[in-house]
């Protein structure tokens, strides 16, 4: 099996799996990407959708709202995160106020769902995880307490050559408080350190996907040792298994994560027992 998909963006929507793919069954995810003053238009249909601004200025709208974005960070390295939230059966058009990038986030849902939302910067919350070499920052954009059905969304920041998702931590399985079923989805660029945010550059990190030796996963019918070398544009779908990920040493490592949950939301997940002990060291 390969769960990495790789994407050499162009004008337009750019599909990177859709809903049934990669065995992901709450999950649909894309790139929307936007020449300044040209424009795209939709409709939801059956899903909710979030899109993540990666980097630019846009406009959008829709029947009864609006909204514009023009103080956009540049890149992920330059600042917080907006994110346009729209409900199931609503039409929209985003037009390029500036060359722009969003990452497109679907997922079918049975009910009506929070009014078109923009979700700002200051909306986020920064929350810190980790020590020593595994230390990160996440951003968190959308979580349970959105009126999403699926969604949690946040992103990540890795400094050169550190590991993330550590100790490795699952969330495929229904059974709170301890752990909640959520597939998730990983998008990764990457910063050459000083040498100006966001320009283009060969930084690269590794993605496991894993189960234990000897232990199946339900949804593939077979054990997963999978590792892949991810780049720029690079996606990973992670329906089920551990996933701890690494930065290479001199580029900083950024990763979208979009969470779709069925049975409940948050940050709560188990860990590899082999592995737990180091938390606590």
């Amino acid at each position: 099996m390969n769960l990495r998909i790789p994407l050499k963006p162009v004008q337009g929507y750019n599909k990177i799996f859709d809903v049934g793919e990669y065995k992901m069954a709450l999950t649909k995810f894309g790139l929307l990407k936007l020449a300044k003053g040209t424009s795209y238009a939709g409709e939801t249909g059956e899903t909710e959708v979030a899109f993540v601004l990666m980097g630019g200025a846009f406009a959008a709208s829709g029947d009864g709202w609006s909204f514009e974005v023009a103080d956009g960070r540049r890149s992920p390295f330059t600042g917080k995160p907006h994110c346009l939230y729209l409900p199931r059966r609503t039409r929209y058009a985003i037009t390029a106020l500036s060359d722009v990038e969003l990452a497109y986030n679907g997922s079918p849902v049975t009910r009506d769902t929070a009014k078109p939302t923009l979700i700002r910067p200051a909306d986020t919350r920064h929350i810190a995880l980790g020590k020593d070499n595994w230390t990160r920052t996440s951003e968190i954009i959308l979580d349970e307490t959105f009126d999403s059905e699926h969604f949690y969304i946040g992103e990540g920041m890795i400094p050169s050559g550190n590991w993330s998702g550590y100790p490795s931590h699952r969330h495929d399985v229904n059974n709170p408080p301890a752990e909640l079923d959520m597939e998730e989805t990983y998008f990764y660029l990457f910063d050459k350190v000083g040498a100006g945010a966001g320009e283009p550059n060969e930084g690269f990190g590794f993605q496991s996907v894993y189960t234990p030796e000897g232990v199946v996963a339900p949804k593939f019918g077979e054990r997963l040792n999978e590792a892949y070398r991810v780049s720029n544009y690079d996606t990973v779908a992670i329906a089920e298994g551990y996933h701890p990920l690494v930065g290479a040493p001199g580029y900083n490592m950024y990763y979208l994560w979009t969470m779709a949950g069925d049975k409940g939301r948050g940050l709560v997940s188990s860990m590899d027992p082999a592995h737990a002990w180091v938390k606590n060291a």
